[in-house]
């Protein structure tokens, strides 16, 4: 009786292991696919196609700004500003449309040049001046907030309603009937996969932002990359704004500060899924992608803004306390 109580006993705790390790691993995953079920039950019309095409589309430019944060936290730092090249791309290009009548890729890359501006007043500050990222990216954030303020007497829209056509099909077009905005979000996502994941760059950001000092002894130049990084990651952010200004004809100041949250949330639920808890442009779209089910979920159910965002906001406390439950468990095994 003895022998078989302990046999008993074992296979309990064997079998308790092998769980603990299964919702380890996959606990997030069976999150996402939970949420996904319910949204698919109890939310109208969601599971259709259309509409799996709609949250696609919808994400586009929280993806791109996502993916320039998952640059600067792949080395190790974070960025508050990605809200403000976003909203300098969208003012860059509205602007040299409508008051020096620029032709439509002009103006575009005066957009990108907007966000050049951001992420070159981050990479002096984190650089030469040797402040945090946290520091550096709110005070870019203050400065640039205070910038769109006074540029637009208090933060009035710029409007520009006789936007060429060509510039708007940035926003409302398509290709072969997918919408030109997810194809821009696609082929940033690819560079950047190519980048950070598969090429020897890519790894020497990874190795800064695991441990500098190793970096630095290995004789990686840490400040070269870090100058580099924030460059990207402003330019990146830039070109979600200057899709934002094409699908509205206009620039709103401080607009992009509504994508801050949701692109750190994404780049950290994309970490949870990575075994050693790092950023990945991978783990970053399907971060972007559950943000996304989630909200269009929510609307579907008709619930008001409140209750959506209470809601949206206990299921991403859940997720990331999940995340950190993960890289806890994980390291302790090792």
């Amino acid at each position: 009786m003895a022998e078989s109580g302990q046999l008993t006993s074992s296979t309990g705790a064997t079998f308790n292991t092998l769980a603990g390790s299964f919702f380890r691993q996959f606990g997030f995953l069976l999150i996402i696919a939970a949420v996904f079920g319910f949204f698919s039950f109890y939310a109208t019309n969601f599971l259709t196609g259309s509409n799996l095409l709609n949250i696609v589309e919808g994400s586009s430019i929280l993806l791109i700004l996502a993916l320039g944060m998952t640059y600067i936290v792949a080395l190790g730092g974070i960025d508050l500003s990605v809200g403000i090249a976003f909203d300098f791309g969208a003012a860059f290009a509205i602007v040299a449309l409508k008051n020096y009548d620029l032709v439509w890729y002009l103006a575009v890359l005066a957009g990108i040049g907007g966000g050049l501006l951001v992420g070159l007043l981050n990479a002096f500050l984190v650089v030469r001046l040797s402040v945090s990222p946290f520091m550096a990216t709110l005070g870019t954030f203050f400065i640039g907030s205070s910038v769109q303020r006074i540029f637009t007497n208090g933060g009035g829209p710029i409007s520009h309603r006789r936007a060429p056509q060509e510039f708007r099909n940035l926003a409302i077009g398509n290709v072969s009937g997918i919408p030109t905005e997810i194809i821009i979000a696609a082929v940033v996502l690819l560079i950047y996969y190519l980048f950070l994941e598969k090429s020897i760059f890519g790894k020497r950001i990874h190795a800064i932002g695991m441990q500098r000092e190793a970096a630095l002894v290995a004789g990686i130049n840490v400040k070269k990359y870090l100058f580099w990084g924030f460059v990207v990651a402003g330019a990146t952010c830039a070109i979600g704004g200057i899709i934002g200004s094409a699908n509205l004809r206009m620039f709103s100041p401080l607009a992009g500060y509504s994508y801050l949250l949701d692109a750190i949330a994404a780049v950290f639920i994309g970490a949870s899924l990575n075994r050693s808890g790092r950023p990945s442009v991978t783990g970053t779209l399907i971060g972007v992608l559950f943000l996304g089910m989630i909200a269009n979920g929510l609307n579907l159910m008709g619930l008001n803004f409140n209750t959506k965002d209470a809601l949206e906001g206990i299921i991403l406390v859940v997720v990331l306390m999940l995340a950190v439950y993960q890289q806890k468990a994980m390291t302790h095994r090792q």
